[in-house]
Formats: structure tokens, C-alpha cells, sequence
């Protein structure tokens, strides 16, 4: 018979957060402690509030905004009260409405792509727009069991009172399936292949069995699913056919240009270094052009002026890299140095972004700082910094 699962709060035990209160700005946590990094529907409450406030165009069942207003969310553009909203992600629009509409249908979206192209990011506000909640999480790894995906049992209730309701513990896609809302599987080809089948009936039936029971929970409106996988782990689990023929799959590109991608990385490190403290990113804009000019010239394994072929390393140089080794440097230059991102706060991070294979890596290095970097005009000082970190 069908069953129904009560909307609860999320435990802080089993996941380190407090129920979601999108839309109204109320934090998650104690008020008075800075959360390091808010989740999106607490971080851009004032943005989805003047979004919904302003939305008159048609919502699909249980959605907080339209699907437009999802999109110019993730986009980013002004309202026309003059509300500035900040883009989300930075690429092709068709990309973001093909994955917007998606959620609208009955199909499960799968949002496919390299290392870094955003895939977790745009999963998280998403859900955050679509839903207002973005915790409904299920993180896949080599040993995330069926119950993650289903449903657990608490075994004191359990071996006290056999099974019941009451027993009970109800995943994240189990509760989204009974509130109508967004879950989300990150790394879903990373989940044993027998684990990762356990969605074919629940993306096919909209119905979770509980046999144990002999009962159901069948999916209200408004409940989808978002998943990433990543490019380089075919093979590892590769999902079934029939699993795959349940997702809409919408494929996330690397930034076609440098100046999108210096825009990526400096407005994500932007973000986090006001999190931290750090000093503003237009004082080392110039470095930041020049890590993601190395990051693509040897992810292309070809300079940006298409002179000189390139070996490339065995590491992804993804913009998440990217991210990382300019938030480092930015945090020595704060605590180290004179607070402006210099050549020598980057070497470091990019030296260990490049070679992930001491040997064959270390070599593809050289010859890259050797041949292309060295006879670069203007690059003396960021020549010398590398030499030194590598020394």
C-alpha cells in the first residue's frame, strides 16, 4: 500500500546542517557563528527573495520560481526594480535552460562533463532555486550502500520493535520523493553499479518500495533528480543503459576563452576570499590571466598563439584548480607577503596542480618553462618564481 514520509527536519548528526529556511535569509546554523561556506539557498537568499517577488511568470508544482527565473538566477542579469543578480555560472545560456527545463519534465537530469567545469555548482543552485533546498545530498563514493540512495533503519528501534515507520531512516531522495522536491547524487559513476540501478525504479516508477513493510512511497509533484558524473571515470562504473536512458544528459563544457575563464576564476575567488578575509582580486588580476593562461595552453597542449605544440601532463588543469592555486596564493600574500598576488605566490600551487607524476610530469614542466615561458615578454618574474619553486 502506498506510505507517506512526513516532512522532517535534517538531523545535524547525519549531516552537519539544520533544516533549509530558503528564501527567508534565516541561517542554518547559530546566528551567531560565521558559516564558512553557506549553502547557496542561505549565501543568495536576498537574490531568490527579490526573484520570487518578481516572478509573474507560470511554476511547475512546488517550484519557488518560474523555470525564466531559475535561469536569469543562474545566469545572472537585473530585475527591473533594478535588483542586480549575480551570475552563477558562466556559459552557453541554451546549456542552462536545456538543464532547467529538464527538471520541469519527468526526466532526471544528468549533468556530465571534465574535472571542474562547474558540475557540483550548478547542481547546488539548481536545487536551491528550483526547490529552495539544496541538502538533499547523497555523495557518491566507491562504498556508498544501497541505504543512501533507499532508505536505513535505526537498529535500536529496529531489534526493540521489529520493523515500523517509526524505525525507519529515510534518505534524501526518499524525502524529496515525499516533499516534492530536488535531490541531488553527486559523482554517480564513482557508486557500485548494482548501488547506482537502485535509482532505476524510482526515476522509472516515481515509487520506492519498502517491502519490509509491504509499502511504498510514491513521489509527489515536483520531486526531480540531479546528477553529476565525471568524464574522466568511464569505466569505472559506467552506468547501465537502462539507468542512463532515465537522465536527460546535459554535457558542461570547459570556458571557450580565456577572458570567460579569467571571469570564472576571479568572481569564485572573489567569493571565497571575502569568506576568508583575503585581499580583493583586481590587485592580482594580472596573475591570474597568466595562471589560467598556463592551465589551458598545457591542457590544449598548444601556446595561445598557436606556434608551439605542447606536451600536456597527466593532471586535468581544470578552472576549479585554477581556483584553488589563486585562493592560495592570495592567502600567502595576505599572511606572508604585502597583500597583492605576485608571480611568487602562485608558483607554488601551480607547480603542484602541473606535476602529479613527479617523473613524466616534472619533464612536460620544464620544457613548458624552458621554451615558451622563459622567451615570454613580461614573464621574467614569474619565470624566476617557478625556477625557485621547483628548485
Amino acid at each position: 500500500m502506498p506510505a507517506s514520509v512526513e516532512p522532517t527536519s535534517v538531523d545535524p548528526s547525519r549531516n552537519g546542517s539544520a533544516p533549509a529556511n530558503a528564501g527567508t535569509g534565516t541561517p542554518r546554523s547559530d546566528p551567531g557563528a560565521q558559516v564558512l561556506r553557506p549553502h547557496a539557498e542561505d549565501a543568495f537568499a536576498a537574490e531568490l527573495a527579490a526573484l520570487a517577488a518578481q516572478d509573474d511568470r507560470p511554476r511547475p508544482a512546488r517550484w519557488r520560481l518560474s523555470p525564466w527565473a531559475v535561469a536569469t538566477y543562474l545566469l545572472g542579469g537585473t530585475l527591473p526594480d533594478g535588483t542586480v543578480i549575480t551570475p552563477k555560472y558562466v556559459g552557453p545560456r541554451r546549456i542552462v535552460e536545456v538543464a532547467v527545463t529538464t527538471l520541469a519534465t519527468d526526466r532526471a537530469l544528468l549533468l556530465l562533463g571534465v574535472p571542474g567545469t562547474a558540475k557540483t555548482w550548478v547542481s547546488e543552485h539548481l536545487a536551491a532555486a528550483v526547490s529552495g533546498d539544496s541538502t538533499l545530498l547523497v555523495q557518491g563514493t566507491a562504498g556508498t550502500p544501497e541505504e543512501a540512495i533507499r532508505y536505513g533503519w535505526n537498529y535500536a528501534r529496529l531489534l526493540a520493535h521489529g520493523p515500523s515507520r517509526d524505525a525507519l531512516v529515510p534518505s534524501p531522495v526518499m524525502r524529496a520523493m515525499a516533499e516534492g522536491t530536488t535531490a541531488r547524487v553527486e559523482e554517480l559513476t564513482r557508486i557500485p553499479a548494482d548501488v547506482q540501478d537502485t535509482l532505476i525504479t524510482i526515476l522509472s516508477e516515481k515509487t520506492l518500495p519498502i517491502p519490509e513493510l509491504g509499502q511504498e512511497v510514491q513521489a509527489v509533484r515536483g520531486f526531480n533528480l540531479i546528477a553529476t558524473a565525471n568524464d574522466r571515470d568511464r569505466g569505472v562504473n559506467d552506468l547501465s543503459s537502462a539507468l542512463r536512458r532515465r537522465f536527460n544528459t546535459v554535457v558542461l563544457p570547459l570556458p571557450e576563452t580565456p577572458e570567460a575563464e579569467v571571469d570564472i576564476v576571479s568572481r569564485r575567488v572573489d567569493q571565497i576570499g571575502r569568506s576568508l578575509d583575503l585581499p580583493a582580486v583586481p590587485d592580482g588580476i594580472d596573475e591570474i590571466r597568466r595562471v589560467v593562461t598556463v592551465f589551458r595552453e598545457l591542457r590544449d597542449g598548444i601556446t595561445t598563439d598557436g606556434r608551439t605544440k605542447l606536451k600536456s601532463p597527466s593532471g586535468t588543469l581544470s578552472t576549479a584548480e585554477a581556483i584553488s592555486v589563486v585562493t592560495n596564493g592570495l592567502a600567502l600574500a595576505a599572511h606572508f607577503g604585502d597583500g597583492v598576488l605576485r608571480a611568487g605566490d602562485v608558483a607554488a600551487g601551480i607547480l603542484g596542480a602541473v606535476v602529479r607524476d613527479p617523473a613524466a610530469d616534472r619533464v612536460v614542466w620544464q620544457e613548458y618553462l624552458e621554451t615558451v615561458v622563459r622567451e615570454r615578454d613580461g614573464w621574467t618574474d614569474f619565470y624566476r618564481a617557478c625556477r625557485e619553486a621547483g628548485a
